[in-house]
């Protein structure tokens, strides 16, 4: 079928969802699938019925009469037997008939339910599945009920439509979800029961968060605080399913609170991209090194990379030769925005601009991995990249033991062990910290943060040491290289916003650009201190698998509580 000469209602753009008519409504009955009409096979079935009834008496009668045994049956007898259950099953079906039908448009989407009648566990040659009966709301979701769409879902699963093309040729996106997700079920022969569809507003991820969309992930969000840092007050928002977290981050907040509240300066503030080029020769790479390096030329090079946005603005340029080849970090300031785009758009236009004078130069990949991008890397630990931040506490040998129970040289000699001596022994890289990733991950999940970016926003050593005679704890953490933003990406998805507009740094700041995002790193680093403090305390204290035990177990029947 040629899909673009043959284009059928179903593919025409609905930009609204308007009421369904009964013609786009009518959906599959039972009699469609009867080969000749409805009312001339009730005729037959029922002049079937009767004759053979009336045939087997007459033969059953003869046999009394001559006492032949009636379960000796000729041929004939036999099919007019088969004939009189087969006519009396289609009738039986046919008094239910509106019953029946009922059930068919629910049953295509039911086909996919795990149930199994009376166990919970469903078998295989690969594993063992234990299930759950659905919920009610599980039950409720939309089946594909209109004969349009089931020509598209048709469609889709033929590869007649591109599945990632179901929004472009619908102009409406839930109902592209709806229909990518019913042809998913049906070629996979998996259910998505459970992955919920409705309640989520796909036009916010069109184009920019997520393609080929078949529902969303619910993940729960905690709030902890309030976190008093610098001054002020932060309720902060959590996504994650790890029991304790929240609580244990909340636990540290409350410790602060009590010793005064916690200070945080800004570092750093500078995005980095590092392309890769090619020469003939290391000497035309060096030659190409000079120049850039060389501070007559700096604002050349800014002039170039300036020019394709209103907050980039070039901050400097880190060159690093490997035989014929040049690696060049550049860095820059991005106001709001986490800013990965922008930084590449600027680098794209200084690489045409070093081509006129060097074309033989050859442009490798606009990211080399000097970067360095979603990976563990020393020159992230060592320069920074994002926001570079340091966050500090001195907390009382009173709340030590009264919040915490344990004492200021328990936790010293932890952290001296722990984070940093056994960290060392590792091998670790920017890892000299108990659990910095577990409070980055569950700001930027609730934010609308890149969670691949917590890897190297995550890079953060622990300090602590004894102060004031002592009597209380000075602890610090710092991070060289958070990666946040307050615009862009996630941040502008209706959840994610409102969890920003909790914080007080939903979108851009118009009087002072770029302070939203520095804002939020410093929550961000307020708040591990707060979870390092809180689990360092539990390992002293030996509370650690207790409090786990307590709020990361359940001890309640799953299957009851879904159903």
């Amino acid at each position: 079928m040629d899909v673009r000469r043959g284009t059928s209602k179903a593919l025409q753009p609905s930009p609204k969802e308007h009421p369904p008519t009964p013609e786009s409504t009518a959906s599959a009955k039972a009699s469609d699938a009867l080969p000749l009409p409805l009312y001339l096979t009730n005729a037959i079935f029922f002049t079937l019925f009767f004759s053979v009834a009336y045939y087997l008496l007459l033969r059953w009668r003869e046999k009394i009469r001559n006492s032949v045994p009636l379960h000796i049956v000729t041929f004939s007898e036999l099919a007019a037997i088969l004939s009189l259950i087969a006519s009396f099953i289609y009738l039986l079906g046919f008094f239910g008939i509106d019953f029946i039908q009922s059930f068919i448009v629910r049953a295509s989407n039911e086909a996919w339910d795990l149930d199994v009648d009376d166990s919970d566990v469903v078998d295989d040659h690969r594993h063992r599945l234990l299930t759950c009966s659905p919920s009610i709301a599980d039950r409720l979701i939309p089946a594909i009920s209109s004969v349009e769409d089931e020509e598209i879902v048709d469609l889709v699963i033929r590869g007649a439509i591109p599945s990632y093309a179901l929004e472009e040729k619908l102009g409406d996106c839930k109902r592209a979800v709806r229909i990518r997700r019913e042809a998913l079920q049906r070629i996979t022969g998996r259910s998505l029961q459970g992955l919920p569809l409705d309640g989520f507003d796909y036009n916010s991820i069109l184009k920019q968060c997520c393609e080929m969309p078949v529902g969303y992930v619910q993940v729960p969000v905690g709030i902890a605080g309030p976190l008093l840092l610098d001054g002020f007050e932060y309720t902060v928002p959590m996504a994650t399913t790890e029991g304790c977290l929240v609580a244990s981050t909340n636990r540290g907040f409350k410790g602060i609170y009590a010793s005064g509240g916690a200070t945080s300066a800004i570092l750093r503030d500078g995005m980095t991209r590092a392309p890769v080029v090619r020469f003939p020769s290391a000497a035309r790479a060096c030659h190409l090194k000079f120049f850039i390096e060389d501070p007559s030329n700096f604002q050349t090079l800014a002039h170039e990379f300036n020019r394709s946005s209103n907050f980039a603005r070039l901050q400097g340029v880190q060159c690093s030769v490997a035989g014929k080849n040049l690696y060049m970090r550049f860095s820059c300031s991005t106001g709001d925005a986490m800013g990965m785009n922008m930084v590449s758009k600027g680098v794209e236009n200084v690489l045409k601009y070093l081509q006129s004078d060097y074309p033989d130069m050859d442009v490798i990949g606009i990211s080399g991995n000097f970067c360095s991008d979603k990976k563990p890397a020393a020159v992230n630990w060592i320069e920074g990249r994002g926001k570079s931040v340091v966050c500090e506490a001195i907390i009382k040998d009173e709340v030590l033991k009264k919040v915490f129970r344990t004492n200021v040289a328990t936790l010293v000699e932890l952290n001296m062990l722990k984070n940093l001596a056994g960290s060392a022994v590792a091998g670790a890289l920017g890892g000299f910290n108990a659990h910095a990733s577990n409070i980055v991950s569950a700001i930027f999940i609730a934010t609308g943060q890149d969670p691949a970016q917590n890897v190297e926003s995550s890079h953060c050593i622990t300090m602590m040491e004894a102060v004031n005679d002592g009597q209380d704890l000075h602890i610090s953490v710092t991070m060289p290289s958070i990666e946040v933003g307050t615009v862009g990406g996630g941040t502008q998805l209706a959840s994610q916003s409102a969890c920003l507009n909790l914080l007080g740094v939903k979108g851009a700041s118009k009087e002072l650009p770029g302070s939203n995002s520095r804002l939020l790193a410093t929550i961000v680093a307020g708040s591990v201190l707060a979870g390092e403090l809180s689990l360092m305390a539990a390992i002293a204290s030996g509370q650690l698998v207790k409090s786990h035990m307590k709020y990361n177990r359940s001890s309640k029947d799953v299957c009851k509580v879904v159903s």
